[in-house]
């Protein structure tokens, strides 16, 4: 009916969507970068959860076996001494864990005072994990 007018408006018309589906497509890949990212540092962040967890459980592990030899089953009582023990784990939840003990000993009017610092550590390099119990005893 107005084939005049009708042409006219389209020709006063900009293209508006090549922009707006750059934009668009801009928008998403930012976002995915992002989640991807987020992805990533929760899965470094796991890894190192991990660690700090078996590295805890490798110095309690420490501590105990050092109590055993204070305190055996044979209810002897180890001598007031100061000492320290490497030790290796080869357990399936600890294997490639380590442990330091070190004990030292007062004996104050015929008691021994035990204190152990048992130091764990789990992972090499960057995701190495570490973890220190203190624990103390008398005789």
């Amino acid at each position: 009916m107005y084939p005049k007018t009708s042409y006219q408006n389209h020709k006063k018309q900009s293209g508006i969507g090549l922009p707006v589906a750059l934009f668009v497509i801009t928008v998403l890949a930012l976002i995915v970068v992002a989640i991807t990212d987020l992805e990533e540092s929760s899965g470094v962040s796991f890894s190192l959860d991990v660690n700090s967890m078996r590295a805890f459980y490798a110095a309690e592990s420490g501590a105990q076996i050092d109590m055993a030899k204070i305190f055996p089953s044979s209810g002897a009582v180890a001598s007031c001494s100061s000492q320290t023990t490497a030790l290796g784990f080869s357990a399936d939840g600890l294997n490639g864990c380590r442990a330091t003990v070190a004990r030292s000993c007062v004996a104050v009017d015929g008691v021994s005072y035990f204190s152990l610092k048992s130091t764990g550590a789990c992972g090499s390099g960057v995701d190495t994990a570490e973890r220190v119990i203190v624990v103390r005893a008398r005789q």
